[in-house]
């Protein structure tokens, strides 16, 4: 009887072999793509960035001398400068507390309380405005506050247009009118990244489990002490990977910060200038350092409160 000749494998099953017998090659491949992008793209810009605030410029002929300085870093200890790094880290912590108060209530009723079909509206709700266009919000809100704005009409009719010039008329946070001061671009910041911020503490809310609210209720905890002791804590991740998202993005905006408001830098704001206008890439560079920095310090600092352990 003739032996029917066995067919060798074809090279694509060859391979499926050998990914099948090699799981950790196979895990390599899939990674791959995203890791050649974030090495070169991201990681590789970053480095290049680092190397540039290590140059000087040349003040005379304004062309970028390639060579190892940190004239840069000793411009950003000038009193202007330093008041731009502080007045945007400043800006970046009252956001992200407001996102914080704003958010845990309305979270905590999505993950705890809403029914499935009132969870999605509300999904929909915090996702809606992230549907639109970035500068379409950012310039609706520059029409809503501005001095003969829809909010400014709004407050006249409710009779408190007096409280509205008391506060316009504080040194710090006041301005001709809202659009043009820092209440104003702190509230546009608020309802930008509010979403950001709604979305992973809800998530975390969720991982909650109600046993142990329950047990604390039954040890006769009152609701103010369970939340304190039980609920913030067990959030606390969420609220984490919140503050990342409200912090890092209003330290690196330059938008906002040119539409809404008086005409103080921020941060993003003096990277573009400097980059652009100005000329003075290393000047730029250092300041770009400086939201990383400060995101390092803070990520450092979460890591070791343990805040990532559950994320």
């Amino acid at each position: 009887m003739e032996l029917e000749a066995v067919r060798a494998p074809s090279p694509s099953r060859r391979l499926s072999s050998f990914f099948f017998r090699h799981p950790v090659a196979k895990l390599l491949l899939l990674l791959a793509p995203g890791l050649l992008w974030l090495g070169v793209f991201y990681l590789g810009s970053l480095g290049a960035l680092l190397i540039q605030s290590f140059y000087r410029l040349e003040e005379f002929t304004g062309t970028v001398v390639r060579e190892f300085s940190l004239s840069s870093y000793q411009a950003l200890l000038s009193r202007a400068n330093m008041d731009i790094i502080l007045r945007t880290t400043s800006m970046a912590a009252a956001v992200t507390l407001a996102c914080a108060v704003i958010a845990f209530p309305l979270a905590y009723f999505m993950a705890r309380v809403a029914s499935p079909r009132m969870k999605t509206v509300l999904y929909l709700a915090v996702l809606m405005p992230l549907w639109s266009s970035y500068l379409v919000r950012v310039y609706s809100w520059k029409l809503i506050l501005a001095k003969e704005g829809v909010a400014a009409w709004g407050i006249e009719r409710l009779g408190l247009t007096g409280g509205l010039d008391w506060i316009l008329s504080t040194p710090v946070v006041g301005g001709p009118s809202l659009s043009q001061s820092y209440l104003g671009m702190w509230v546009v910041f608020v309802y930008t990244w509010l979403p950001f911020m709604i979305l992973p503490l809800q998530a975390a809310l969720e991982r909650v489990p109600g046993s142990f609210l329950d047990a604390s209720g039954d040890l006769g905890a009152k609701p103010a002490v369970t939340f304190r002791r039980v609920t913030l804590p067990l959030a606390l991740p969420g609220l984490v990977a919140g503050s990342i998202f409200t912090f890092s993005l209003t330290l690196g905006d330059f938008i906002i910060p040119t539409i809404i408001g008086n005409s103080s830098f921020f941060i993003g704001a003096t990277v573009f200038l400097h980059q652009g206008t100005a000329g003075n890439l290393p000047l730029a560079a250092a300041f770009a350092v400086v939201p990383m920095l400060i995101m390092g310090i803070y990520l450092f600092a979460a890591k070791r409160a343990g805040a990532f352990e559950a994320l």
